[in-house]
Parts: structure tokens; sequence; C-alpha cells
């Protein structure tokens, strides 16, 4: 393997003038530098993460925790992290959950062993031993999308998004709403919208009925499956329409209302909440909310190279939404 010193051999140049031309760090004449990068290109040379660790005391490494690598909330927030830690000459290791409550603190536990810059977590499931792990990290740490003690949150107004989403329904008309939410150990997804959709409902005097009430697990056959409880428990006074609090599980619901006949929007409107790609080519096309979670993203790791520089007071950030009005309605 191609090591810095055999770099320096080949450009007749000493170590440090190639570490200047690799960290742009320096003066080096333009001839100089051009032979040392033509080097570099040649022999594949990649520059040791952990030797500069240990002149730096910095890995150039952000650890990013997610909770489905299937989503595109996750993709999208990856990307604006990448693009902003990028620019600064940071990596990120991305690890997957996969929504398990344990792999979330074993991963908060591995990225410290990995002495990784800074950590930005995607939480779902929080608990006390969650909440205790995190608050043991010495570490830059982000949360993005719960609000959790003890350090720098970025949050979605899941609630008011829930609000205005019953109110949109109301405005059609609609009092009979469904709602397929799921597990309140997500105070965010599970709770905060759940809350929205009750309250909402409350202020207009709709009751809310026990068989229109049920969860999935952000998938979609879970939606699908929910959407069939429904249905099947409500007897006669079926609801005229569900809200979904994610789009996977809210095109799973249309599915299954589009095989027992029923028409959408016109005998059950659905909406759902992401702005998913497939929100757009699913027909009906999918009334949603819009979190712009890559712009979540480049927030969080604008607020991480923050905190890099220099330790900050814990902040609290809410996100901006918007409300997409399509077909399903």
């Amino acid at each position: 393997m191609t090591t810095i010193n055999d770099i320096a051999k080949m450009a007749n140049v000493s170590r440090t003038t190639v570490s200047r031309v690799l960290n742009n760090n320096g003066y080096v004449s333009e001839e100089v530098r051009k032979r040392i990068i033509q080097i570099v290109e040649e022999t594949g040379y990649i520059p040791s993460l952990s030797a500069k660790s240990l002149r730096t005391k910095k890995s150039g490494v952000i650890g990013v925790i997610i909770p489905r690598i299937d989503t595109e909330t996750a993709s999208r927030v990856v990307s604006g992290i990448n693009e902003v830690v990028a620019k600064e000459n940071f990596q990120i290791l991305l690890t997957d959950t996969e929504l398990d409550k344990q792999k979330e603190i074993e991963y908060i536990r591995l990225l410290q062993s990995r002495h990784v810059d800074g950590i930005i977590l995607l939480a779902t499931n929080i608990n006390d031993h969650l909440i205790s792990t995190i608050q043991d990290v010495e570490l830059p740490f982000i949360s993005l999308g719960q609000d959790l003690p003890g350090v720098t949150s970025i949050l979605y107004d899941d609630y008011h998004a829930a609000v205005d989403m019953i109110n949109m329904l109301v405005s059609k008309g609609h009092e009979r709403i469904a709602f397929i939410g799921v597990s309140e150990e997500d105070p965010s997804v599970g709770v905060l919208r759940k809350k929205g959709y009750l309250d909402a409902l409350a202020k207009y005097g709709y009751a809310v009925k026990d068989s229109w009430l049920e969860t999935g697990d952000f998938s979609i056959e879970s939606g699908y499956e929910a959407m069939k409880k429904i249905i099947k428990n409500s007897d006669k006074e079926l609801p005229t329409a569900v809200f979904v609090v994610t789009d996977r599980m809210a095109i799973g619901a249309m599915e299954y209302l589009r095989e027992q006949g029923f028409r959408i929007p016109e005998d059950v409107a659905v909406v759902g909440i992401g702005a998913s790609t497939m929100s757009q080519y699913v027909t009906p096309s999918l009334t949603t909310v819009d979190y712009f979670n890559k712009e979540a993203g480049q927030k969080a790791a604008q607020l991480l190279l923050e905190q890099l520089k220099q330790k900050k007071e814990k902040e609290k950030f809410v996100q901006t939404y918007r409300l997409i009005k399509r077909d399903s309605v």
C-alpha cells in the first residue's frame, strides 16, 4: 500500500510538502502541487484517517444513526447532512437501526468507540435507557425528529401538521375521520400526530370511535392491514376519510380500499404525511405534508459543525412544513 512517504520520494519533496497539498494548507508552488496530485492519482493513494486522527485529534467522521435505510425520509435527511459536511471535508459513517430500540443504544456506543467527531440521531422509539445513554455522550450530538433532553434538537411540527390536515378534511365536509398511527413509543409520529388529530376533531365536536383507530409499523403492508381492520370493525358507520401518519402506510390503506371497491376520494378520502415520491404517482395522487427533510438534514449538519468549532448552549429548532393538496381528497 502506498504511503505518504512513498509519495514524497516519488515527487522528490518532503513529507511535509505532500501533507500541505493533501490538506490544502500552506504554500506549495503550483508546479510541485500538480506533480504531487498527479502521483497521488496514479498510485491511488488514500490518506489514512486513523493517522490523521492521531495528529489532529479529529477523525473527520460524523456518525449518523437512521431508523430505516429504505425510506425516503432517511434518504433525504442523509443527503442533506452529507452535502454540508462534505464541504468541510468530513465523511459520514451511517448506521441503520431497523427500528430496533436496542440497536439505537448499541450504535451510539459503537460510534463513540470509533472516535467519530459527532453524532446525528434520527430516533424513533424513546425510552429512559436511550435518554440515559445519550446523556453520557461527550461528543457534539444532534437529535433530528425527536425532542430529547440535554441535546440540540431539530423537530418536525407534527402536532400542527396533523391539526391542519384535519381542518382541511373538515372543510371538505368530513366528520367521520379514521386514524392510522404508529406506536406511542415514538413521541413525535406516534403521540403528537395522534394528539393533533384528536384535538382538532374535539374542537369541532366530532366523535372518534375506537374502531376507527389503528396502528401500523411504518410499512405499506401495515397500512393495508390497519385499513382492513377499520373497515371490518366499523359495521355500518364507516369513516368517510382516514388520516394516516405516513405516506407509506397511506398507500397501503389506499390499496386495500381499492381492492374492496371503495372509490378514493368519493367514498373514502385518504391523506398521509411525508411527501414521498410515490405520493405523486399513486392513483389518485396522495394529499400529504412536506417536512423539507433534506433541509432538516442540512440544518442538523450545520449545527453539529458549529458545535465542533465551539461549545454551544443546547437549542431546539422547529422545521417548517407545507400541506400538499392532491386528488385523494
